[in-house]
């Protein structure tokens, strides 16, 4: 049953995905401490106001239980065990956090292409690969 192995696409966004992830959170927390910094437009809209880091840091914990998730499907494929579920769970908290942040962005009246490009990709390529995910056995 879990002899399959994640396809080659799926293997890719899932580390370039949950990779991100990790340095996302690694430069944000470097930058908190005061030991990076990074040119200001690099950053998002209002990035100094407390309720919008306040905002940005309620997606840590969404996408450090993705990478886990994504990276422990990597390995289980590696080791010819099953996979799906771990993978179903990292499709579908990082679709959530592509999403929330987009739909912070729109009620907010805030257009950022430099932010809405990656999380349109964390909110579709999850979508994409779903089916691929599905009809494994």
């Amino acid at each position: 049953m879990g002899g399959l192995k994640i396809s080659n696409a799926l293997k890719i966004v899932l580390i370039v995905t949950d990779s991100s992830f990790i340095h996302y959170w690694g430069l944000t927390g470097s930058m908190a401490f005061g030991l990076v910094t990074v040119p200001p437009e690099w950053l998002f809209s209002d990035y100094t106001d407390p309720n919008i880091v306040a905002w940005n840091w309620s997606f840590m914990p969404l996408d450090l239980l993705a990478s886990p998730t994504g990276l422990i499907a990597l390995r289980a494929s590696q080791l010819g065990k099953i996979w799906r579920d771990e993978t179903l769970i990292s499709l579908a908290l990082t679709f959530c956090a592509g999403f929330t942040a987009l739909s912070f962005w729109i009620f907010q009246g805030s257009f950022d292409a430099g932010w809405w490009a990656p999380n349109l990709f964390l909110m579709l390529w999850p979508l994409f690969m779903l089916p691929q995910v599905l009809t494994k056995p």
